[in-house]
């Protein structure tokens, strides 16, 4: 089993034992039926902000859902460079969450590496605020149809209810800090 179908499955498992419908939890999470039959059917194309959400609608941790291991840290988590939990969400995307052993966050940091690619990512939207600071290259970062260019040092923070998407502007990759708060 691949490891987005194992999300796939952790999600349903969810909303099973939870007893909600497909329909139901789609109404409530605010998102069409079909998308999110989707994501329960495949994992494919889950943005990360709705697994941040699904994990707070059933009190779950985000790490829970991502890899099947629940958080149990309730002091500190220490992440040394280059290390974090792999995140593949999207060709050229990777995430690497930072404080996936911390139980209870009230936030989500994620160390997010951009490949240049032609193809933009789609728009997200979610509950909340997020805090993206570059840490190396360019990215853009569209909200709501305006695009935003942020180089090595710039940040924005922005409601998360914006529909929002960032993508490596440039020809080199890039690399944020993405803080995502609900």
């Amino acid at each position: 089993m691949s490891e987005l179908s194992e999300i796939a499955a952790r999600i349903r498992e969810l909303r099973e034992i939870c007893e909600y419908s497909q329909e139901e939890l789609a109404k409530e999470l605010n998102i069409d039926l079909e998308t999110y039959r989707k994501y329960e059917e495949t994992g494919t194309d889950v943005p990360i902000s709705f697994i941040y959400q699904i994990a707070k609608k059933f009190n779950v941790d985000c790490s829970e859902i991502l890899s099947g291991v629940s958080s149990k840290l309730h002091t500190y988590q220490v992440i040394r460079a280059g290390e974090g939990q792999a995140i593949k969400r999207y060709p050229g995307y990777e995430y690497k969450g930072l404080a996936y052993h911390f139980s209870n966050r009230l936030m989500q940091p994620l160390m997010v590496a951009l490949d240049p690619t032609k193809t933009r990512t789609s728009l997200s939207v979610h509950a909340g605020e997020e805090f993206n600071y570059v840490v190396k290259g360019s990215i853009s970062i569209t909200l709501d149809n305006k695009d935003i260019i942020l180089n090595a040092g710039d940040s924005i923070y922005f409601d998360s209810n914006i529909p929002h998407g960032q993508n490596c502007y440039g020809d080199e990759p890039a690399l944020f800090l993405a803080v995502i708060a609900e």
